[in-house]
């Protein structure tokens, strides 16, 4: 039975996805020539294909611009009050909603800007906060 065991996980783990694996890999080292990954350790290369997933949300306040609003605008002090007190995974949808990932690829967290922008709306309090997720721009109603 035990010979079997190893045979079947070989199978389903190896052998069943040898072809389709090797296509793949052709593939994205034709984009991506094996030479310009060598320079990374495992670890850190897995940061720059993955991204990183735990945040100092602190410093992405302190990072974030500002169009027709400052810092100490009370929307803007609003906004990080209720921003600080989510839970983790709320933190993340929020990266979701102004990105469209809830990770910032490689080390970028301390080059990571985005803005905070008053879509200057007639009636604010009709409006929902909207993002830009191309240009990292969330449209924060006053």
């Amino acid at each position: 039975r035990k010979e079997y065991v190893d045979l079947y996980v070989n199978y389903i783990f190896s052998k069943s996805v040898q072809k389709p694996f090797e296509d793949f890999m052709q593939g994205f080292l034709r984009g991506c020539p094996a030479r310009n990954w060598k320079m990374f350790f495992p670890e850190e290369l897995q940061v720059v294909l993955q991204g990183v997933t735990t945040f100092d949300w602190h410093l992405l306040e302190k990072n974030v611009k500002y169009r027709q609003y400052e810092k100490l605008d009370q929307t803007i002090r609003n906004f990080w009050t209720v921003f600080h007190k989510l839970p983790e995974e709320k933190k993340k949808m929020f990266l979701v909603f102004l990105s469209g990932s809830d990770r910032i690829t490689g080390y970028a967290l301390e080059c990571f800007r985005f803005w905070i922008a008053d879509p200057q709306v007639e009636n604010p309090d009709e409006v929902c906060p909207s993002a830009s997720t191309c240009y990292f721009i969330l449209f924060l109603p006053r």
